[in-house]
């Protein structure tokens, strides 16, 4: 009877993925390659309009004139969370230079666990409401993190997926602010009194 309901589970399991695979293969395949050259370094950002954890507007082009980290993630998603607190620091450093850091959440959780996990990560920057729409837009979004560094006229500096490391990020929000891009100083230790 065990080995039963063990061979049946494999078979139900068996199925499921065939059928996610067929539906998975049977989508369009001509949009999807068009799309692939969105997003490419030197292309122009496509715009958006998502919603903000408030329910407002938010538009890409609100940003212009501003270096962007875009950065689409899921509450899920592991290497998200190692990400974000950089990003909660590079915002904070780059603000005062013409950074923006966005985030555009990709999973189906809902806006109140989305808030919820971005206010326990310290998110100090926007977080919208992502759609698939504008994953494709990006060319797709089929692995999370996958971040774009936008520079200040619009223009894909650098598409990252997957985890990489800070100062790999850094160093390409300096290429989207531009030359002379610093990062502001931001220290919370409090400066010794002067005798």
């Amino acid at each position: 009877m065990k080995r039963n309901s063990i061979v049946i589970l494999v078979v139900i399991a068996a199925v499921a993925l065939m059928l996610f695979a067929g539906v998975r293969m049977a989508r369009p395949r001509a949009s999807v390659v068009k799309l692939k050259t969105v997003g490419k370094n030197g292309s122009v950002a496509p715009d958006f309009e998502l919603q903000n954890l408030e329910g407002k507007s938010v538009r890409l082009s609100d940003f212009h004139g501003k270096a962007v980290l875009l950065n689409f993630w899921a509450t899920w998603c592991a290497p998200c969370k190692i990400e974000m607190p950089w990003f909660v620091d590079l915002q904070k450093q780059y603000a005062a230079q013409g950074l923006q850091v966005i985030g555009v959440a990709m999973d189906d959780s809902g806006t109140e666990t989305v808030a919820k996990f971005a206010k326990q990560m310290g998110v100090n920057y926007p977080v919208l409401i992502g759609k698939e729409a504008v994953g494709d837009a990006y060319g797709g979004v089929e692995f999370l993190p996958t971040t774009f560094i936008i520079d200040r006229q619009g223009k894909v500096v650098e598409r990252i997926f997957g985890l990489a490391g800070r100062s790999e990020f850094e160093d390409n929000i300096k290429k989207a602010l531009g030359p002379g891009a610093q990062a502001s100083i931001v220290s919370t230790d409090e400066k010794e009194p002067a005798r």
